[in-house]
């Protein structure tokens, strides 16, 4: 059964709603949240669950920002991606990584039964809890909302200078909306930085590029989050640009071939 959760939206374990109000736009955050359920040991301390290996820092409050400012539906992963990484495929190592950016995550050395159930009690809800929302939403556009470290430890002399990073796989037709409205607002923005989504897109391949439903893969760099003034800051530059994404391709109808790589 459906709960209210923190945020005010509905959800279960594995995830939560913000309900929208047909605004054609639909939120898809993986990474939102930095939650343990209290039965699942991952043999590290509470500070690592404070850092980007373990959520999306800034992304859930930027993803009610812009519910509110637009109108538009959302879906937050309900646990943190070191319970399970739902942008991964199913079959992926990583997707209960035993390491993340140097730390080691003991607790996710599972035998098969364990990874099974694993999968069966977070990734396989979220993921029909996706499919549900873009079936009731019916979206024009999907916006993948997820957030990256201005550095890592395993290279900090790595530069990753880019506000705000735009992914995509095969299909890039609101990246290329996007990216030149982005530029236009003088904001410093990735093409498929700081990494690539040909890579590492395994929602939107998904939910996006298999439905042929056009989606815009937005990351934003943690440290412009990381506080309410950020947020509020991200959210109205974004959500003119989501707007003007959405309304594109709705004139389009969608016509228009991505570019394939």
């Amino acid at each position: 059964m459906a709960r209210m959760d923190m945020q005010g939206g509905m959800g279960a374990e594995a995830w939560s709603l913000i309900p929208g109000d047909a605004s054609g736009v639909l939120i898809v955050a993986d990474h939102a949240s930095a939650r343990v359920p209290a039965d699942i040991d991952l043999g590290i301390g509470a500070e690592a669950l404070t850092r980007h290996i373990a959520v999306d820092t800034g992304v859930a409050p930027l993803a009610l920002a812009l519910c509110a400012t637009t109108g538009c539906a959302a879906i937050l992963g309900g646990v943190s991606r070191l319970v399970c990484d739902c942008n991964r495929e199913e079959d992926a190592p990583g997707l209960l990584p035993i390491e993340s950016d140097g730390v080691e995550i003991p607790g996710n050395r599972l035998d098969a039964e364990g990874r099974a159930a694993r999968i069966a009690r977070f990734y396989r809800p979220y993921h029909a809890a996706v499919a549900a929302a873009i079936r009731a939403e019916r979206p024009t556009l999907l916006v993948s909302l997820h957030s990256f470290t201005p550095r890592l430890a395993a290279r900090p002399d790595e530069e990753r200078p880019w506000q705000i990073g735009v992914l995509y796989n095969r299909d890039d037709r609101a990246a290329r909306i996007a990216l030149p409205l982005l530029a236009a607002e003088g904001v410093v923005t990735g093409d498929n930085q700081p990494y690539s989504g040909r890579l590492l897109n395994a929602t939107m391949n998904r939910h996006g590029e298999a439905n042929g439903l056009p989606y815009l893969g937005i990351e934003v760099r943690q440290d412009l989050i990381g506080d309410a003034d950020g947020v509020a800051r991200w959210a109205t530059k974004l959500a003119p640009v989501i707007g003007a994404v959405r309304d594109a391709l709705a004139q389009s109808g969608h016509d228009a071939e991505p570019t394939r790589a």
